[in-house]
C-alpha cells in the first residue's frame, strides 16, 4: 500500500496498488499473504522436450555414459521446485508438502514429456514450483543427451491445473498435437 499526499504534504490514509507485484509508485513487492487462509494447494504442469528418433532410442536403452537421464532429471525437477523462490523474484518461500516428477519417453513427439505436481498447505499457490520443476528437469535432460543431441527443443511448458486458494480450480484448455489452444 502507498500513502496518498494530503493537503501540506502528509501522507494520507494507504490505498492498494491495482498491480499485485508492483506498488502505485512502480516499485517492486512480494505480496503480503498474512492474511490469506492456509489451504490445500495443488499445481501441475507439464512439457515436453523434443529430440532425434536416435536420442529417444538411447534413452530406451539406456546407452549413455552419464547414467539414466530421465530419473537425475526428476530429481532436479523436485529440487528445482524447492528452490523456486530463489530463481523468481518474488516468490514467497514455501515448505511444500510434496512434489512429485515423472518423465516419460515419447515416441510421437519424438521425445520426453514432464510432468510435475507439486502440493502445499499454505496461503499462496504453488504454481511456479510445478513450472520451475519442469523446465528444471527438461533442462536436465538436454544437458545429460546434448552430446547426441544439440539440437532439441523445450516446449510446451504450461500448467496444466491448479486447486485452492481463494481462486478456487483452474483447468487449462486442452491443447491440439500442433500446440493451439482449443
Amino acid at each position: 500500500m502507498v500513502m496518498d499526499p494530503e493537503p501540506g504534504g502528509m501522507p494520507g490514509p494507504p490505498h492498494p496498488s491495482p498491480l499485485t507485484h508492483q506498488a502505485a509508485d512502480g516499485r517492486p513487492r512480494m505480496v503480503d499473504v498474512a492474511g490469506k487462509p492456509e489451504t490445500h494447494r495443488v499445481a501441475r504442469a507439464e512439457g515436453r522436450i523434443r529430440m532425434a528418433p536416435r536420442t529417444v532410442r538411447a534413452l530406451r536403452e539406456n546407452a549413455l555414459p552419464k547414467g539414466d537421464p530421465l530419473r537425475i532429471a526428476e530429481i532436479a525437477g523436485i529440487q528445482a521446485s524447492k528452490r523456486t523462490a530463489e530463481l523468481i523474484p518474488l516468490c514467497h518461500p514455501l515448505g511444500l508438502t510434496s512434489v512429485e516428477v515423472r518423465l516419460e519417453l515419447d515416441d510421437a513427439t519424438p521425445g520426453v514429456r514432464a510432468e510435475a505436481t507439486v502440493q502445499v498447505f499454505g496461503r499462496t499457490g504453488v504454481e511456479m514450483e510445478a513450472l520451475t520443476a519442469v523446465s528444471v528437469a527438461l533442462l536436465t535432460v538436454y544437458d545429460m543427451t546434448k552430446a547426441l543431441d544439440r539440437g532439441m527443443q523445450i516446449e510446451g511448458i504450461r500448467l496444466l491445473e491448479k486447486a485452492g486458494g481463494r481462486s478456487g480450480a483452474w483447468t487449462a484448455p486442452e491443447s491440439s498435437d500442433d500446440g493451439v489452444r482449443t
